[in-house]
C-alpha cells in the first residue's frame, strides 16, 4: 500500500513536471513568436519610413511649362518644407519634366544635392522670367551651388537638358505659350 502510494505520488510529481515543462516550452514558443511579430513590424515600419527616399515622389502640382519652343512639365515646389525635399530620392525624371522652385522673395537661394540619386542641371531665374545662370549638379553631393545674382525661381531638370535644348543664361520661360 505504501508503495503504491509513493508511486501515486511520483506519478503525480512527474506529471507536474512534464506539465511544467509543457508550460515552459508554450510560453518560450509565444515569446519566440512575439519577437518575430516585433520584428516584422519594425521591419514593415523601417520600410515604410524610407519609401518616399525609395523614389516615390511628392504630392505636387504639376504645370506647363515654356522655354524658347520647348514644352515641359515641372512640378511646383512653393514651400519650405517642398523646397527642401525637392527631388530627394527620387530614381526616374521623364525626359521633359523638371521641378520648378518658387520663393517669396529674392534672394541668394542656393541648392545641394543632399540624397539626390539624379544628375541635375538647375537654372537660377530672376523675377522678369529671365535664366541668369545654368549649373550642373552632381548626385549625393553637399557641394553648395548658389546663383550669381538674387533669383525668385530655380528651374532642375536632368543633368544636361538645359544644353541639349538649346537653352543658355539670357534665355527666358514662360508660363504660356
Amino acid at each position: 500500500m505504501e508503495q503504491t502510494v509513493s508511486w501515486n505520488r511520483h506519478r503525480k510529481i512527474k506529471d507536474e513536471i512534464r506539465n511544467h515543462v509543457d508550460l515552459m516550452e508554450q510560453k518560450e514558443k509565444m515569446q519566440r513568436r512575439r519577437v518575430l511579430r516585433s520584428r516584422r513590424l519594425e521591419t514593415i515600419l523601417v520600410v515604410l519610413m524610407f519609401l518616399p527616399a525609395l523614389g516615390a515622389a511628392q504630392d505636387l502640382p504639376r504645370i506647363p511649362l515654356y522655354l524658347k519652343s520647348k514644352e515641359i512639365r515641372v512640378e511646383v515646389a512653393k514651400t519650405p518644407e517642398e523646397r527642401a525635399k525637392g527631388l530627394m530620392g527620387r530614381t526616374h525624371l521623364g525626359e521633359n519634366e523638371g521641378m520648378l522652385f518658387i520663393f517669396e522673395k529674392e534672394d541668394y537661394h542656393g541648392f545641394w544635392m543632399k540624397n539626390t540619386l539624379i544628375p541635375l542641371s538647375i537654372a537660377f531665374i530672376g523675377r522678369e522670367g529671365r535664366i541668369l545662370a545654368i549649373t550642373d549638379m552632381e548626385p549625393l553631393t553637399l557641394e553648395a551651388h548658389p546663383p550669381p545674382q538674387p533669383v525668385l525661381y530655380a528651374l532642375e531638370m536632368k543633368k544636361g537638358w538645359f544644353s541639349a535644348n538649346g537653352i543658355k543664361a539670357g534665355d527666358s520661360i514662360r508660363f504660356s505659350k
